[in-house]
């Protein structure tokens, strides 16, 4: 049981750097994190797929 945490303690540990890299550049200097990308929404009309700016058409 011992042995247990103390490795599950070691990969807790390693895995913190993997959080702060996308914040980094490739030089490991921070920079500003780039913005998540946005959703993309799509519409219906009548059961089926279409444009989102079709009168009647709902985001789904």
């Amino acid at each position: 049981m011992r042995s247990f945490l103390i490795a599950l303690a070691v990969v807790s540990l390693s895995a913190s750097p993997a959080l702060a890299a996308p914040c980094k550049d490739a030089k490991g200097k921070f920079m500003k994190c780039p913005a998540p990308a946005k959703k993309v929404v799509h519409c219906k009309f009548k059961g089926k797929f279409a444009k989102c700016g079709t009168p009647g058409a709902k985001p789904v």
